[in-house]
């Protein structure tokens, strides 16, 4: 039966069998028994499916995986420890040393880090471009060791709205996967698969947890895009790989290949996996994620508003308010909402704003975003600190960017406790 998304949110990833614990169990084990060597050998041949040690593949995590799929669409899915080995695991799957990336410039500090700093070291180079760039200048960015584009559905904390279709079409045209960032309209809001992208990535910290208590990431495959196609860009996925007796990906996967290789060969090195106990934890958040960010919404809308109208504020950015130069791209691909996430400056600046934060009673200074409760952060002397001023420029992070995540408290508890803020500046 083909359910609405409200309901995968509960029932998809887990189906009990008759006399089944009805949730789903914390398999809080490192491995798995078997009776024979044979069996053993043929798991780690990849010539069986099974469960024997729970860095590659653990029940727990493979139920909350298979619903976060569902969510979005996709074929396959693979849990992380955290959102931002969900970005390194998704890149490092297709690109090696020597090879290059494009990247939306307005993208959560810590991935540009990732992208400016440590993957050069990998020998990796990356182009930044801004999401707003024509298709000429992004056709530009090309090289012909090019591999992968990558952008966030709506930037962090830029609040940019992707136009995918540009970003697909182009990527598709030579010959390579959109990976998106897909983190704050969750799959609730916007289905990036939908609109021309191969590969979505989650910190499920945010969101899909929803309560601040676990931290992870998840790698989500479309099945669409043809690797086979492009060989040559490809060798880890279409050439033998010699840790595995030579087995090539595509052929004995499918439509599997991507997320198989980054389980087998990526986690089976690097390690970053989830704990069990903490996808646990992240399916509860999932149960509600529907009912959650249709609050977070609705509460982010009315605050956008509020703030609109006060004398004591410079300026709001948030892409569902109708005078944004981004509500008819978010109206395009997200028109049930965006996200419970907005941006604003006071009169005053930098001093202002502290002043503004320090007064808050209700929302907390927390490095987090996208919880049930309300938060709020100074992104520019935080999150994005170690970027230079060009480059905070460059992500659409100005000195008097204030990152306000609206939570799903009542939404006027939530502007009093603004109000009485901005009195005091």
């Amino acid at each position: 039966m083909a359910y609405k998304i409200g309901t995968k949110c509960i029932q998809s990833g887990y189906t009990p069998k008759n006399g089944e614990a009805r949730i789903l169990p914390i398999y809080q084990s490192t491995t798995f028994k078997y009776e024979s060597s044979e069996q053993m050998g043929n798991l780690f041949d990849l010539k069986e499916s099974g469960y024997f040690y729970t860095r590659l593949q653990n029940p727990t995590n493979d139920a909350v995986a298979a619903k976060i799929a569902d969510l979005e669409g996709g074929v396959a899915a693979m849990l992380t420890s955290s959102g931002q080995a969900a970005s390194f695991f998704a890149v490092l799957n297709i690109c090696s040393s020597g090879d290059h990336l494009i990247s939306s410039s307005t993208i959560y500090g810590g991935t540009y880090n990732l992208f400016a700093v440590t993957l050069k070291r990998f020998g990796i180079d990356v182009t930044f471009v801004h999401p707003d760039a024509t298709e000429k200048e992004l056709e530009a960015c090309f090289r012909e060791n090019t591999k992968a584009v990558f952008a966030e559905s709506i930037a962090n904390p830029a609040l940019v709205v992707l136009d995918f279709e540009k970003f697909s079409k182009v990527a598709h045209a030579h010959g390579v996967p959109l990976i998106v960032d897909n983190t704050f309209p969750t799959p609730i809001n916007c289905r990036p698969f939908e609109h021309g992208a191969d590969i979505v990535i989650h910190s499920t910290t945010k969101y899909m947890d929803g309560h601040a208590a676990t931290v992870g990431g998840v790698i989500v495959d479309s099945g669409n895009f043809d690797w086979g196609a492009h060989a040559e860009k490809f060798p880890g996925l279409c050439e033998p790989d010699p840790s595995y007796h030579g087995i090539r990906y595509v052929d004995s996967f499918g439509k599997g290949a991507y997320i198989t290789k980054a389980t087998v060969q990526l986690m089976r090195d690097l390690g970053a996996i989830q704990s069990p106990n903490n996808a646990f934890l992240l399916n509860l958040g999932l149960e509600t994620l529907a009912l959650r960010m249709e609050r977070h919404c609705s509460n982010a809308l009315k605050v956008a508003e509020y703030l609109a109208k006060s004398s004591k504020v410079a300026w709001v950015n948030y892409p569902s308010l109708k005078n944004s130069k981004y509500y008819d791209k978010a109206m395009r691909y997200m028109p049930d909402g965006t996200c419970g996430v907005l941006t604003f400056g006071v009169n005053g600046g930098r001093e202002a704003a502290t002043k503004f934060m320090d007064s808050l009673r209700l929302a907390s200074i927390v490095t987090h975003v996208a919880d049930a409760r309300t938060c709020v952060l100074h992104p520019a002397s935080t999150t994005h600190r170690q970027l230079t001023d060009e480059q905070l420029l460059k992500a659409g992070i100005g000195p008097d960017l204030m990152r306000f995540s609206v939570g799903i408290e009542d939404v006027d508890d939530i502007i009093v406790d603004i109000e009485q803020a901005l009195n005091r500046i």
